[in-house]
């Protein structure tokens, strides 16, 4: 399945901001996939988290081949060390379990969730040991769909910002106009400014281009939304 958006979003974001218009038209529609279970999502997000691409989808890959479905109730059939085997550590299948565990207890209502708004949502998911901001973020956008989600966190994004707007730092305050601007569709702004980044418009360069560090950054930022 892949994020879905209307064209009346794009029409919207067309006529707020003649640039971002500009770059819409030139890179057309864009496919970027999700997983629509949360649960699914969340443990799949964990499971790359500080690993490869690579490695990340042969640890999932073994995970699914011993749970089947991804599951609460499947992860808490099994114990520990037998996830452990798939290729996770011990802290991350803390993490993985004590969702779970939440989620069975009632603790955490995803079907709730559904019906909360996106401040509701991030409230809720940060909550969850190994879950911060930014990844309840790529959880609302690749999993729930959110249609308003523009993350100050995501260093693609803010790449974006600068490239398209030639800005040399998003400051706090500038990223709060654009998001602004953009909404209630963020989370298309945001698919077009990862492309953006990633050099779909070849004439725009990085104006304040990033460092060694905020390059592997954004490295394992953009693994992750791919692969989500």
């Amino acid at each position: 399945m892949y994020f879905e958006y209307s064209s009346a979003s794009l029409d919207f974001l067309k006529n707020k901001d003649r640039k971002l218009g500009e770059a819409i038209e030139r890179i057309g529609d864009i496919k970027r996939t999700v997983i629509p279970d949360l649960f699914t999502a969340l443990t799949h997000s964990i499971v790359g988290q500080q690993i490869s691409s690579k490695a990340k989808e042969t640890v999932w890959l073994r995970l699914i081949a011993l749970l089947g479905e991804v599951t609460p109730e499947n992860v808490l059939r099994h114990t520990a060390e037998e996830i452990q085997k798939a290729g996770l550590s011990h802290r991350k299948v803390s993490y993985i379990r004590g969702a779970a565990e939440k989620i069975i207890t009632g603790e955490l209502d995803l079907s709730r969730l559904a019906h909360s708004s996106d401040e509701e949502i991030t409230e809720e998911l940060v909550k969850l040991s190994g879950i911060g901001l930014w990844t309840a973020e790529m959880l609302m956008l690749f999993s729930m769909q959110r249609q308003d989600v523009l993350s100050y966190g995501d260093l693609a994004i803010q790449r974006g910002l600068r490239m398209l707007y030639r800005h040399r730092k998003i400051t706090p305050a500038l990223f709060a106009k654009y998001k602004r601007r953009y909404s209630p569709y963020g989370s298309v702004a945001s698919l077009y400014l990862w492309e953006i980044a990633g050099g779909a418009l070849p004439e725009l360069t990085d104006p304040a281009p990033l460092t060694e560090a905020e390059k592997k950054r954004w490295a394992k930022m953009k693994a992750t939304k791919n692969k989500l």
